[in-house]
């Protein structure tokens, strides 16, 4: 990949530790794509060009002095805007939160930083972090950069569209109900979610508490798949905050992954949220493609999946210690249906559903015997799971119904019970290591995707997983950039 605009953040690194290319041509290349890029997408929402250029030069500096170089020495990259960043803005989309600027870094991005990566940016989320289309009222609306009338997914959109122009090689990421692996396949990339206690969400905003420390995690999305475990290996492991958390160690190495006589469990669907045809072919053909490698293949149906969007709506209710409403209100609890009157005649600070949401979000806590029922068939879900996968197996499960839709579609289809999202979410309670992986393009020139999910703590099994997928279909299919310019 001679254009760094299309290489891994690895290469690159390479590449400037080798002389070849040097920091400073790297980042000014993304620049210039987010500039090209970003009036159609409104992936970054907050730039630092000038900063970015200065520790390029500093790192192109180290280089020529014989410094001895961290392993993304000199690399662009961005990152998600509920991150704390120093100097730069933290609203989470909220527009209370507008003018907070934060004053340290998160674990993750600390981490980032301190592997000589340079970011570019912060990018656009949902209102709080709790939607699937990254839209609120600070930023406004991301496109896909595929197609401007289509979702980019949430929350992670902004990093997921961003990656996908070709302006970033890799951004930081957060996933609670899929905000990871959702931007990824609506962007053509790849993204992991960690196994739950993996990787600290220290400087986060909104943060989890209690059990849904675990079912929150932060996580790599990138353009090329040999990113993704040494990225997570430089972000996993305690803090002061998670000093419980597993350690960066007990991950294994994806280039020692064998594949012959391993389980291979494919579930087609739900079987309560129909699939589309493209997406249903395109999971068999990457399971055709695993079980040449060795594995054998067993296509399965879970019953308890029909209920995957009570199950996440129960666990994720029972553990929550803040209502959503009163997050909205930034600590005052807000009245969801008046502002959802208010949004109709455009006077509301906040978007629909983040209004809806907050309306739903006590249920599970007022019918606790219901909830109660489902968090229990939670648990025997990740126990049938977790014994069909065994040791060393992995499961192909869709990231979703369709590829990426229209803007506001995902808002009307929530008013069906069964959402299509719960695809992604029902694997964050489970709490089990899932990386997603683009398939190339459907007959609309969409991307396609599948997840790939792994026993907890293999995550370097999905992630060896993504790399073999990569070599067969191809990747990342750069989308139409000189349509986007124009």
């Amino acid at each position: 990949m001679t254009d760094p605009r299309l290489a891994s953040a690895t290469d690159l690194a390479a590449r400037i530790r080798g002389g070849t290319l040097t920091s400073r041509e790297a980042v000014e290349l993304h620049i210039e794509q987010i500039e090209r890029t970003n009036p159609q997408t409104n992936a970054v929402v907050r730039t630092r060009f000038a900063e970015a250029r200065q520790e390029a030069d500093a790192a192109d500096r180290a280089v020529k002095g014989g410094e001895e170089l961290p392993p993304f020495h000199g690399v662009p990259c961005t990152i998600k805007e509920c991150f704390a960043f120093t100097g730069m803005p933290q609203s989470a989309g909220l527009v209370a939160r507008r003018n907070v600027i934060a004053d340290a870094d998160a674990t993750a991005v600390h981490r980032i930083r301190t592997a000589g990566a340079i970011p570019l940016g912060v990018t656009n989320t949902s209102e709080l972090c709790m939607w699937m289309e990254s839209v609120n009222n600070v930023y406004g609306r991301t496109n896909n950069p595929y197609d401007v009338r289509r979702i980019v997914g949430g929350s992670s959109g902004g990093e997921g569209a961003v990656i996908g122009s070709g302006a970033s090689p890799f951004g930081l990421g957060s996933d609670v109900g899929g905000s990871i692996r959702g931007p990824a396949f609506f962007n053509g990339i790849f993204g992991h979610k960690p196994t739950g206690g993996l990787v600290p969400n220290t400087g986060q905003y909104p943060n989890a508490h209690g059990a849904m420390r675990r079912y929150l995690c932060t996580g790599p999305l990138c353009r090329r798949a040999e990113d993704l475990m040494p990225l997570l290996r430089l972000m996993a492991g305690p803090d002061a905050e998670h000093p419980e958390w597993a350690s960066s160690e007990v991950l294994g190495d994806p280039a020692q992954v064998s594949y012959a006589g391993r389980t291979l469990i494919s579930i087609e669907d739900s079987g309560n949220v129909p699939v589309s045809q493209e997406l249903r072919r395109a999971q068999a053909l990457a399971a055709e493609h695993l079980q040449s490698l060795g594995m054998r293949l067993r296509v399965v149906k879970l019953p308890a999946l029909r209920k995957q969007f009570d199950i996440w709506s129960a666990m994720m209710g029972i553990a929550t210690e803040v209502p959503f409403g009163t997050l909205l209100g930034d600590g005052k609890p807000i009245r969801p249906v008046l502002e959802m009157l208010k949004w109709t005649v455009g006077r509301s600070q906040h978007t629909w559903m983040a209004s809806a949401l907050a309306l739903t979000d006590p249920l599970p806590r007022r019918l606790p015997k219901l909830a109660q029922r489902m968090c229990e068939l939670g648990v025997q879900l990740r126990q049938e799971v977790e014994s069909l996968l065994g040791e060393d197996g992995l499961l192909l499960y869709p990231s979703y119904s369709v590829t990426a839709p229209p803007h506001r579609v995902p808002a009307r289809w929530a008013t069906r019970l069964f959402m299509p999202w719960s695809y992604l979410a029902i694997i964050n309670v489970l709490e089990l290591p899932a990386t997603q992986v683009p398939l190339g393009l459907d007959s609309a020139g969409l991307p396609l995707g599948v997840q790939v999910i792994g026993a907890p703590l293999k995550d370097h099994q999905t992630i060896a997983a993504a790399m073999q997928l990569e070599q067969r279909f191809g990747g990342w299919k750069p989308p139409g950039l000189s349509r986007l310019a124009s």
